[in-house]
């Protein structure tokens, strides 16, 4: 029985895990048809608002990345690394190169090369990420930088007021107070109930 229960719980956790790659990879190819201007800076900001906005609308972000509170603000750090050398999928379906700009520096830029598959996403995450292209379509990186830094806001949070250079950003705190109380009861009471649960399994 235990082993039927932990294959079980292997491919579900591997089903998540292919399900959250997917809508990661279609959430850039999105961007790359949908807003001007992407370079990395602008893709982690419109990701970040697409996560924490979800977040705040449903206790769930939509691509499952981890941010956090870097200088130029929140960055998930697993996709700023696989940038730097994509994995075969991410690189047969965006193409991310190097072009030097006129003041003679480099700045990458983002296009996808294949089509955008939709059918990764809710209708509820399609409106969050076409209201976010509409919004930023022609804005510059540094135009979204302030917006990300504004006091009390996740970044601000953990960068300013915790003193947290490059610390995870919790999800919750893009919640208001009384909400991120009432969350955090509810994760502490989940992960009690998980490990009560491998205690009787064990």
């Amino acid at each position: 029985m235990n082993g039927g229960t932990c294959i079980t719980g292997f491919m579900e956790n591997a089903m998540l895990i292919t399900h959250e790659r997917e809508k990661i990879i279609n959430a850039i190819i999105f961007f790359a048809k949908n807003v001007k201007h992407l370079g990395k800076i602008k893709l982690f900001k419109l990701l970040y608002f697409l996560d924490f906005e979800h977040f705040k609308e449903t206790g769930r972000s939509v691509t499952g990345l981890d941010y956090y509170a870097w200088k130029m603000g929140p960055a998930p750090a697993a996709l700023f690394d696989e940038i730097e050398a994509p994995e075969p999928d991410m690189q047969k379906s965006i193409r991310f190169t190097n072009v030097m700009t006129e003041h003679g520096t480099k700045m990458l830029t983002i296009k996808a090369r294949v089509a955008f598959n939709k059918s990764h996403f809710t209708a509820r995450e399609m409106r969050l990420m076409e209201r976010l292209a509409g919004e930023y379509k022609d804005t510059l990186a540094e135009g979204m930088i302030e917006k990300t830094h504004l006091e009390n806001l996740p970044w601000y949070k953990v960068y300013m007021i915790e003193k947290n250079p490059r610390g995870k950003i919790p999800y919750e705190y893009s919640l208001p107070e009384h909400e991120e109380e009432a969350m955090l009861k509810i994760i502490s009471e989940r992960n009690e109930f998980i490990d009560a649960l491998r205690n009787t399994n064990a």
